[in-house]
């Protein structure tokens, strides 16, 4: 349903025309731009619902605006709910809930198909030969659990190509957190045993493990081996500890707690995650949220948006009944492949449970507002300090990191009215120019970033920041205006002539003299943020670079080395890293590579150590 730009009088005689089955409408301005997505077991019921006598002002006001509407029919609501979380993600609608930074829930993942199976960190697709558990709502709750599995049970985690090269026991068998099998120090039955115990630990049948511990450690007592009696001991001592701490009392089944929260026009929503009975974790959620939204229509487009990409549980239990609950119900559950339940009221422990999450929301609220606060005071005594007409609302920093002019990397990080987009940060690979020329490595950086600014595929920034001074400040806006971008505000940063913190000298187009701020600025401090935020990215970059062109040129130097026997070692190997850690015996294992040539190679990765 297309076309140029309609009255809402025109557009109510054609809601005739729309299908009667599921699918995604969007409803446009008179630019064409998307104003709102949404979803619809009955595209026709549901579109003509806005165009309703009783309209509540966030509806009459979109109502108002809209031109066009366009309709995407689907096979069933399921497709309709990743359709709809897929176009809200790539067009950004005013009018609904953007989740943004979103990313998939990472999972612990054991290789039980391994004969010593591998405990680790995990996020991807699900199917990956071995077992997933989780998931868990952040990478610091799976690594704090894999730091507990440590202290109960000795099952490595190392990676696949250390272990299998390694000589001699690593430091994890010296503090008891591994039982060293990579050599041989413990039997396949004895690792399989502890293998068994993560697997029920894993899948909450802790007190399963327990009773074992505690006939494990009766026999060691009773044939006098205290000092292992002593070690299953502290073990059921430390199980007993977590599961107070993760037990959710009453429940054995998979769950999810969502809770929301507001304070002015900002938005909470906290995730508590339940898996087989324990509490995994939680996380807070900053949804961009139009203005007069109630918490149902929050939790509606959070939930539809948050499950198109996660894992759904048997329930849901919810601080508010979601808008249009029962087709979002229905779609949920035909993505989950099963029934999917909502639950609003709640009594007993997932009554105290909600209640949890729903304080959780308020306090991480009351944090970040605490802490927007704070940013927004530093973003106004930067607007005075450089004598801007506005408070900047995107601000870009630009670095250069490099070795002796080697293996340039320039970052660029991005700063808003809410701290730092780290989604939007960027890294370019510097080719091309005489090393160590930072003026044409810069102008480089900014000539790619803004070339895709002027096609709009960036916002452009109100306020750019270069680590340097006027020389550094001279190529930049030249550069620029090649591009005939002239909005942005250049600003370059360079050390005072002590070279300490605090004592920064920021140089403007058109100025003789640099600014000099008070140390203890607010301004001055934000400067410093963004500026040693660009820095860190971009020597994290540089580093990557040069370690990966150190290796890769190390292979390519040795003698006799081709690309197809190159090529053998990286596949036997699994890459630069494991073949750094081989053997020679092991290296000249590899079809075409004998003793003199495995010698040369080890030889290249260890010349520091010679």
């Amino acid at each position: 349903m297309t076309g140029g730009t309609e009255t809402n009088a025109d557009l109510r005689r054609r809601l005739v025309e729309l299908p009667l089955g599921p699918g995604v409408y969007r409803f446009l301005d008179a630019e064409g731009g998307v104003l709102y997505v949404g979803k619809a077991k009955n595209l026709r019921r549901r579109v003509a619902s806005y165009f309703g006598r009783r309209l509540t002002p966030r509806h009459a006001r979109l109502v108002g605006l809209i031109a066009d509407i366009q309709v995407t029919v689907t096979r069933s609501e399921g497709e309709a709910l990743l359709l709809e979380s897929q176009l809200i993600k790539s067009l950004k609608p005013r009018f609904n809930v953007l989740l943004r930074d979103d990313k998939s829930y990472p999972y612990i993942w054991l290789t039980t198909q391994d004969l010593y199976p591998r405990l680790a960190f995990y996020r991807g697709p699900r199917r990956v030969a071995g077992r997933l558990f989780g998931p868990y709502p952040s990478a610091w709750a799976v690594r704090e659990t894999l730091q507990i599995l440590q202290q109960l049970f000795p099952v490595r985690q190392c990676e696949d190509a250390v272990f299998r090269h390694r000589s001699r026991p690593c430091l994890q068998y010296q503090i008891e957190r591994c039982s060293a099998p990579c050599v041989g120090l413990v039997t396949p039955e004895q690792y399989a045993e502890d293998v068994a115990r993560t697997l029920k630990f894993l899948d909450g049948r802790a007190a399963e493990v327990i009773e074992e511990l505690i006939g494990a450690m009766e026999a060691a007592a009773a044939a006098l081996e205290f000092e292992r009696a002593a070690q299953y001991r502290d073990r059921i001592q430390a199980l007993r500890r977590i599961l107070e701490r993760q037990a959710v009392i009453g429940e054995d089944g998979d769950l999810d707690l969502i809770a929301a929260a507001r304070a002015d026009d900002v938005w909470c929503v906290q995730v508590f995650v339940v898996r087989r009975g324990r509490h995994l974790g939680n996380s807070a959620f900053f949804p961009k949220v139009p203005p007069d939204m109630d918490e149902g229509a929050v939790l509606a487009g959070f939930l539809a948006q948050f499950y198109a990409s996660h894992e759904i549980p048997e329930t849901l239990i919810l601080s508010a009944l979601p808008e249009d609950a029962e087709t979002l119900g229905a779609a949920l559950a035909e993505r989950a492949g099963r029934a999917v339940r909502l639950q609003i009221q709640v009594r007993g422990e997932r009554a105290r449970w909600l209640e949890m999450a729903r304080d959780n929301a308020r306090f991480a609220l009351n944090q970040r507002l605490g802490s927007q606060a704070g940013h927004t005071q530093r973003l106004e005594s930067l607007r005075a300090a450089l004598d801007l007409a506005e408070c900047p609302r995107r601000i870009e920093c630009f670095d250069i990191s490099h070795t002796q002019g080697e293996q340039t990397v320039a970052s660029c990080v991005v700063f808003d009215g809410e701290g730092a987009r780290k989604s939007d940060y960027r890294r370019f690979n510097i080719t091309g120019i005489t090393p160590g020329d930072d003026y044409a490595a810069l102008a480089q950086a900014l000539t790619r970033r803004y070339k895709r600014v002027a096609q709009g595929e960036y916002p452009i920034p109100n306020l750019i920041l270069i680590d340097g001074g006027r020389g550094q400040l001279a190529a930049v806006d030249e550069a620029l205006q090649e591009l005939g971008l002239y909005g942005p505000i250049l600003v370059g940063v360079s050390k005072g002539p002590d070279r300490r913190p605090g004592s920064e000298r920021l140089w403007l187009l058109g100025r003789e003299a640099p600014v000099i701020l008070p140390s203890e600025s607010p301004a001055m401090h934000l400067i410093q943020q963004i500026r040693d935020e660009a820095h860190r990215f971009a020597i994290t970059g540089h580093r990557r670079r040069r370690a990966k062109a150190r290796l890769t040129s190390v292979l390519e130097d040795i003698p006799g080395l081709g690309p197809k026997r190159r090529q053998r070692l990286l596949k036997h190997f699994g890459g630069l890293r494991g073949l750094e850690h081989a053997g020679v015996e092991d290296i000249a294992r590899v079809e075409g590579i004998g003793h003199p040539l495995a010698q040369r190679i080890h030889a290249a990765f260890h010349r520091d150590q010679a």
